[in-house]
This record gives structure tokens, sequence and C-alpha cells, in this order.
């Protein structure tokens, strides 16, 4: 992307769960002490944590493929999470599963988000969610990551009946929110959400906090930065005020 189209972009829209919250890190530390009262010591937490997250990925993959009926985050979430301990041989129940998936609603921004979307705020720049997750669960989960205030929306994936990225789930936000597709920039943590926004004819930013190739020719990244704050950075010196 050349700074001359960034000039143009009058919004950025973010992924929500492992872009703006650490997904992983805190379903890590909500898993740990479950594993222990169970006296499981086979795999550490991070590593069922990823299988839980490989799984939902899947599975919702597997949904927006279908693309018939919109099957709720939170129950693609408990599929996952019982179908992980049941892998890892762990005895127990649904309300125990249902509480870790409740813990998707307790995760932490990473340390550069705060600050970094208040600067794109005072730039005067509309800041918008669009997340994978239901509307009640964003509810609260938003809210926890103490930054309602920053945003312009929320928009839940269940108002286009299907999962990123397919194609009409950038389309009906961009539809939302009233703006052509060219003045959004789309920023995830996440390849799949980057190529999902720049098929759809969103501008993408992929923020690059695993050092991993981004791994797709076809639909590149517009931008690609190591962080929020640098992403907040580069927005500063290119947008005018």
């Amino acid at each position: 992307m050349s700074a001359e189209d960034i000039r143009q972009v009058k919004a950025v829209m973010f992924d929500f769960y492992g872009t703006v919250v650490d997904m992983q890190g805190g379903l890590t530390r909500a898993i740990t002490p479950y594993l222990e009262s169970k006296g499981y010591t086979e795999n550490p937490p991070a590593r069922l944590v990823t299988w839980w997250r490989r799984t939902h990925f899947e599975n919702s993959m597997i949904d927006g493929l279908l693309h018939r009926d919109h099957t709720p985050y939170r129950q693609i979430g408990f599929e996952a999470v019982d179908y992980t301990l049941e892998r890892a041989g762990i005895p127990h129940t649904d309300d125990e599963v249902r509480q870790l998936v409740s813990e998707i609603t307790r995760l932490d921004p990473f340390p550069d988000v705060v600050q970094a979307l208040g600067e794109m705020k005072e730039q005067g720049l509309r800041l918008y969610i669009l997340s994978n997750g239901d509307p009640d669960m964003l509810a609260a989960g938003v809210p926890y990551s103490g930054t309602s205030e920053l945003w312009d929306r929320v928009i839940s994936v269940a108002e286009a009946d299907s999962f990123k990225p397919h194609r009409t789930t950038y389309q009906t936000a961009a539809s939302l929110i009233g703006l052509g597709r060219q003045d959004i920039l789309f920023v995830a943590n996440h390849a799949f959400d980057c190529i999902g926004a720049k098929a759809a004819g969103l501008r993408s930013a992929f923020i690059d906090r695993r050092k991993r190739p981004f791994g797709n020719a076809r639909y590149p990244a517009d931008l690609t930065v190591s962080d929020m704050a640098e992403l907040a950075n580069v927005l500063k010196s290119v947008i005018p005020d």
C-alpha cells in the first residue's frame, strides 16, 4: 500500500480475539488451574489451548463453507473444548466445558493496544470491531478489555450469518458503517482474516506478532507491522490531521 492509498482510509476495523485481546495467553492462564485440579500433566496448558483454538477455527471454517444456518460462536467453542478434553483423556462435565468457554469473555488486551487505539481515535479515524464472537460474548468481552469507549461500533458476524473469512462478513460490515470498502483498513493478527478482507475489497494490515510468513501472494496484506503501536505510528505519519 502506498502512502497515498493510506491517506484515503477513513476507518480502521479490527479483529477482536487474538488481535485486540490476547486469546492464547488469557486462555492458557484460565485453563492452567483447571488442569491442575484434574491432575493432568501430560501436555503443557498452552498446547491444549492450541488444540482448543485450532479445533474451534476448523469447525468455524466448516460452518462458513457450508453457509447454511450460522452456528453460534459459543456452541462451536463448547464443541472444541469438549473435543480437546476428550482428546487429552480428561474426564469432564458439560458445566466445566461451559465455564472454560466463558473465559473467552474475560481476556486482556495486548499491552500496546489501548494507547495505540487512543492515538488513532485522536487522528479522527473511526474504529470498529468485526468479530466472529456472538453479540452477547462481545457485549461482555469488549468492556472487560477496557476498550469500550474507543469503538464507534462493535459488529458480530452473526449480522452476516457467516464466520470470517467469508466475503459477506466484510461486505456486510462495510455496509453497516456506511463506507466504501476501499475506505476501510482491516487489521488482524492472523493471515486468514487479512486475506478474507482483501479478497472482499477492503485494505488490510497484518499485525505480525508471532513473526511468521504471511503466506499468500494472491491477496497479500497491504501493510505489515510488528504491533499496534507501529500501526498507529504509520497511520499518524501519512494521514493528514
